[in-house]
């Protein structure tokens, strides 16, 4: 069976459904996430780095492998960039350089998580000259955000202690707010804050961002433009992210997500690869509060290690897209009938028909109407780009250094 007819089965089965193919074939076509710059180089785990065959080893090949993915995807025309690593000694000319190749810049962040001196915290450290040195970079981050051209600055401390007793968490607190009050204040008047958290690791008595929870205190206390920040990995098994999602979105203070999957902790792995339900869950939460999440901005935040880096990324790209699609697929008429009259079975089973329709037919679809190719893995398979960076560029731990000599991902 060709293409379009594969579509038109299921556009006329999604019609019985009561489901406006073109409305939802738009919103499909206006979906972003933004690629990470940190997952294009090499990486590893904290044990060592894989250097692998073709990693983009400077801001310039991160930029040009971005550039190669939307091509295939459309689903990626902006890049999230984290300072040191990434910075250019011309933010005018990197900026034009993306430009030129469809990409523009979405969000830079600040790393502390490497330098000796932050092994006790970065703003909540103990030693005011090192906590003034941290909020120093913070705003060196902040201030590159006019000539990059990004939206936001996002934001994850690896703050937090070991052991009860090492330090005061209420001082730690204060801490952190005071030094974030004085960021938010330098932030340029149409940029936002994204306030990150992460139930633990490297702190593993208390960290000090551990949930939605200290975020969202922290963003209602630094003022409208300051948003939390959904990693999909920095959860305890069993958590509802769904349910965060939804919570954050009525309360106006979801700022964006970094997308991602895990089996038991920050595992950074492919997304939807390890719950596709929770990923079609969440994309269900968003779909219904198109409002309220018009916003919410989209990153990858992944580790590819010893997985082929710009195949994983369309994967992961792919596996998005096809869980934002089933998601608008949703009668939600229908299921909010279902709801309302209490029918517990009728609404559950209502959006599982929607996460178990094969939804490839009307990507494809999408796709080709976008002048894209209909199968971005196949493409790329096909083209040569992966073993004519390799050739290129090599196997070089550049990149790695980086990251560190331990390769740590963020």
């Amino acid at each position: 069976m060709t293409h379009r007819a594969e579509y038109e089965l299921l556009a006329e089965t999604l019609h019985r459904r009561g489901v406006d193919v073109a409305a939802v074939k738009e919103r499909i076509a206006r979906q972003e996430i933004a690629s990470a710059s940190w997952a294009l180089g090499n990486s590893g785990t904290r044990y060592t780095v894989y250097p692998w065959p073709g990693a983009a080893r400077t801001i310039h090949e991160k930029i040009d492998d971005a550039a190669y993915l939307n091509r295939l995807t459309g689903l990626s025309p902006s890049i999230a960039l984290i300072l040191p690593w990434d910075e250019p000694e011309d933010w005018g000319a990197l900026r034009q350089y993306a430009a030129e190749r469809g990409i523009r810049i979405a969000a830079v962040s600040p790393t502390y998580f490497q330098a000796p001196e932050y092994k006790l915290g970065s703003l909540t450290n103990p030693d005011a000259g090192i906590r003034r040195k941290a909020l120093d970079h913070l705003l060196e981050v902040i201030a590159a955000i006019p000539p990059s051209g990004a939206e936001m600055v996002a934001l994850w401390f690896h703050d937090g202690t070991n052991y009860a007793g090492q330090d005061s968490m209420s001082r730690r607190k204060r801490a952190m707010e005071e030094g974030l009050a004085a960021a938010y204040a330098a932030l340029p008047a149409d940029a936002r804050m994204l306030i990150e958290y992460k139930f633990y690791e490297p702190g593993f008595y208390h960290t000090d961002f551990a949930d939605w929870g200290t975020s969202y205190a922290a963003c209602l206390k630094l003022g409208e433009r300051a948003g939390v920040l959904v990693d999909t990995g920095h959860h305890a098994l069993a958590t509802n992210v769904a349910h965060i999602v939804s919570f954050l979105l009525d309360e106006d203070r979801l700022g964006g997500f970094h997308l991602n999957s895990r089996r038991y902790g920050d595992d950074d792995g492919l997304v939807g690869s390890g719950n596709a339900q929770e990923l079609f869950e969440i994309y269900v939460e968003l779909a219904a509060n198109e409002t309220q999440a018009r916003d919410v901005a989209y990153m990858f935040d992944q580790s590819h290690n010893i997985e082929p880096k710009l195949a994983a990324h369309l994967l992961s790209a792919m596996n998005a897209q096809a869980a934002y699609a089933k998601a608008l697929i949703v009668n939600r008429a229908t299921l909010g009938g279902l709801q309302a009259s209490g029918d517990v079975l009728g609404a559950h089973r209502l959006l599982m028909t929607a996460f178990n329709t094969d939804v490839e037919p009307l990507l494809r679809q999408v796709r080709i109407e976008k002048d894209l190719p209909p199968d971005p893995l196949a493409a790329h398979a096909s083209d040569g780009y992966a073993a004519r960076i390799a050739a290129e560029r090599g196997t070089s731990a550049l990149g790695a250094s980086s990251m560190g000599d331990s390769g740590r991902r963020r």
